[in-house]
């Protein structure tokens, strides 16, 4: 839920009347509005608890009147709303003693936006010791039992399990007034046990365009897909390694695109821009030519389409036209169905997002990954593949195995006698789960562990 699309959807209410000639001002109608989708979300999915996260540092302005929002729904039903404080107990290497100051100050900082925080989870390198936890009970106004260690974890799975520990969800449902029941973690310690014992590593090299941040590998650029790979390789009980390429390597230097045979598999995420393209091109070239298992995810895609127009069919030139407007095989284009649009700078409502069905082709490996011949998938994009081009490109080897049902859009191509070459217009690292790998994810990284 963003602040922009709260603003416009008021904004939109108040020019259709909906607030009935009243003056319509930030305060209280954005946050009633905030308050409405919360609701609306709790009941679309019958929830008994919802959990909101405000992200961000308390007194940033950007979330001020999600804030705001959550002081009047704790206002309205003072029984039925919580508010769990994160914050960071550093230990400074040349003192060596955890420092609680900062989360003092953070709890009075919340406090002067009129929230008083029922529990506040520490993280830190290490756990809160009995000093400490007393220290900001005093201080913040808490039990002591209301302050929740959550030090650092070999993985973000294992901090359920360290949280029932302290006793947490239970702490949580007391509050609430709702019974404390347990419906056992077995499934999820046994999965927490695969990722303990997982020793065989399966090597896969993410070549992105986002990665670089000044001196810095900024990861979390693409974290829904890190996550997704490594749901998959311990659903197969390997170890994930995965390495971070930035592509821009390969336009310096692209003799060093070589080095991606020593990895079990490649992955293109999803993009915008010009930035780092030739390098991905390259990058996927050579995992075409060298067998080495590929998965391309949406703008990953599309570019694939055009490595496999210019090397396989020989249509020199191709490209998409989000870089190239005036490329000579335009193996990617504007959605045909939102051309005037585009055209006219219109870009507001262009892009293709959410949920479409899509019909997969039997006999190819999508439909086997699936194991059924209708899926729905998320999509985040404002390009399509030319369908001009797909008598060519079918030629040249590619499957065409997805389309949307209600229009010709392509939503999954293949490429023949190669171990494993997928590209997918959509998103599936939206739905991939920790229990549940998605399939696509699943297949990749099988195909890459025979590689190992």
């Amino acid at each position: 839920m963003t602040t922009g699309r709260v603003y416009l959807t008021v904004i939109e209410q108040e020019r259709n009347l909906a607030y009935g000639g009243k003056c319509v001002e930030v305060v209280p109608h954005i946050p009633e509005e905030i308050i409405k989708r919360i609701k609306n979300a709790a009941q679309a999915n019958k929830a008994q608890v919802t959990i909101v996260e405000i992200g961000g540092t308390v007194g940033e302005y950007q979330n001020l009147l999600f804030l705001e929002a959550a002081r009047e729904m704790k206002l309205r039903n003072p029984n039925d709303v919580l508010f769990v404080l994160v914050s960071y107990l550093p230990i400074p290497a040349n003192v060596g003693e955890m420092k609680t100051k900062p989360t003092q100050f953070a709890s009075r900082t919340l406090n002067s936006t009129g929230i008083q925080a029922d529990f506040i989870v520490c993280r830190g390198e290490q756990p809160i010791d009995a000093p400490r936890r007393h220290k900001l009970a005093i201080s913040c106004g808490l039990s002591p039992d209301a302050v929740v260690s959550a030090p650092d974890m070999p993985s973000i799975y294992e901090v359920p399990v360290l949280l029932e520990q302290d006793g947490f969800d239970n702490k949580l449902l007391k509050k609430l007034g709702i019974r404390p029941r347990s419906r056992g973690m077995k499934p999820w310690r046994a999965f927490v046990g695969k990722i303990r014992n997982a020793k065989r590593p399966v090597k896969i090299a993410v070549v992105g365009k986002y990665f670089a941040t000044g001196d810095f590998t900024l990861k979390d650029s693409y974290i829904s897909v890190i996550e997704s790979v490594k749901h998959a390789a311990w659903f197969h009980n390997r170890k994930p390694e995965l390495t971070w390429i930035d592509s821009t390597v390969y336009e310096k230097n692209p003799k060093r695109v070589k080095e991606l045979a020593a990895y079990d598999g490649v992955l293109v995420p999803g993009g915008f821009g010009g930035r780092g393209i030739e390098g991905i091109i390259t990058a996927i070239r050579f995992a075409r030519e060298k067998k080495i298992p590929f998965f391309g995810l949406c703008y990953g895609m599309q570019l694939a389409c055009v490595e496999l127009a210019r090397h396989a069919a020989k249509l020199r030139g191709a490209h998409t036209i989000e870089i190239n407007p005036k490329t000579p095989h335009p193996i990617i284009i504007a959605n045909p169905f939102q051309q005037e649009n585009i055209q006219k700078n219109r870009y507001g409502g262009t892009m293709r997002l959410g949920a479409y069905p899509c019909r997969l082709a039997s006999g190819t490996r999508a439909r086997a990954a699936y194991g059924a011949a209708m899926i729905s998938e998320r999509h985040r994009h404002r390009y399509e593949f030319n369908n001009d081009y797909r008598a060519a490109l079918e030629k040249a080897g590619l499957v065409f195995s997805g389309e949307y049902t209600k229009q010709p859009l392509i939503e999954i191509v293949e490429l023949k006698n190669h171990p494993w070459f997928v590209g997918v217009q959509f998103h599936p690292e939206f739905k991939s789960r920790p229990l549940r790998p998605h399939p696509l994810f699943r297949e990749f990284i099988r195909a890459a562990t025979r590689r190992a």
